[in-house]
């Protein structure tokens, strides 16, 4: 008999949303390890679907240990066996959610795309959130309901118009130096990034409403950039937040811009990841 046509695989972009406490970022990491990335789950659910070649995601925006993401996204490959045809977008939604299960990991989309699209390269934007909680004294006082989902910064209220005012030198392209932190990837890559959005906006929390008589106050401060370096939006929020405080002016933002060294950075500045969401990659 002649032998069964091998079809090439089908190439999906899927959108997923994932909560980051519980994982050690959103890349593949050595299963030993007590926390491993999300794509580690990810890569397990799909083998469970059969798959004839082992199933890699190729995901577009790379998170750190407790950054939580809205909706990141990836692409990859299904070669299925000789007589299946490819998945339909929804039946990969469900087969990879059923597989999930329990994780805080959810699909929440699945699209066929040519071969040569890349989810990293292809993406034009990614918008990232950042939540504050004001009008904690003590972080005994965040809602549970909140807890590792927000930054409660110590010491009173923010200014906010001197944030926005600090937020301005921040807009546009610039080397970013300053505003990231060293990593392996550091010396292969360039610094310049052109902020294209910077909004700083009160924002309803979690059930909020239920907490309107403690004087609790959500913001959110939103960045859209084609790409980011590494742990820059969590130093950006981290300065904002200084300003916030009085710790330093608006025109140190721009100071901390123009002497382009990671290394004048303000000592432990850097917004902790648990306020931080990936909220959308557009194409």
């Amino acid at each position: 008999p002649a032998p069964a046509m091998v079809c090439a695989p089908a190439r999906y972009l899927v959108f997923f949303q994932y909560f980051g406490t519980r994982y050690s970022g959103v890349m593949e990491t050595k299963s030993d390890q007590a926390l491993v990335g999300v794509q580690n789950y990810l890569e397990k659910a799909a083998q469970n679907l059969r798959p004839s070649a082992p199933i890699k995601f190729h995901i577009s925006s790379r998170t750190d240990t407790g950054v939580h993401a809205l909706a990141n996204a990836a692409h990859l490959d299904i070669q299925r066996p000789p007589g299946k045809a490819a998945f339909t977008g929804k039946q990969l939604v469900q087969g990879l959610n059923y597989h999930l299960r329990p994780e805080p990991i959810c699909i929440l989309s699945a699209q066929r795309v040519p071969s040569t699209f890349h989810a990293r390269f292809c993406a034009l934007s990614r918008t990232y959130i950042y939540r504050l909680l004001l009008g904690c004294a003590h972080h005994s006082q965040i809602p549970v309901f909140e807890r590792d989902l927000c930054w409660a910064p110590a010491g009173g209220p923010l200014d906010i118009p001197a944030m926005r005012e600090a937020a301005k030198f921040l807009l546009g392209t610039h080397d970013f130096s300053t505003f990231r932190s060293l990593n392996s990837e550091t010396p292969f890559q360039c610094p310049v990034r052109t902020l294209l959005q910077l909004e700083i906006q009160p924002s309803p929390g979690f059930l909020s409403h239920h907490c309107e008589h403690r004087g609790l106050e959500f913001w959110e401060v939103k960045f859209k950039s084609r790409a980011f370096l590494y742990r820059q939006v969590r130093r950006m929020v981290g300065a904002l937040v200084a300003v916030g405080q009085g710790k330093l002016a608006p025109h140190h933002i721009q100071e901390l811009l123009e002497v382009k060294d990671a290394r004048a950075f303000p000592p432990h500045a850097m917004a902790p990841p648990s306020g931080l969401f990936l909220k959308s990659v557009e194409y």
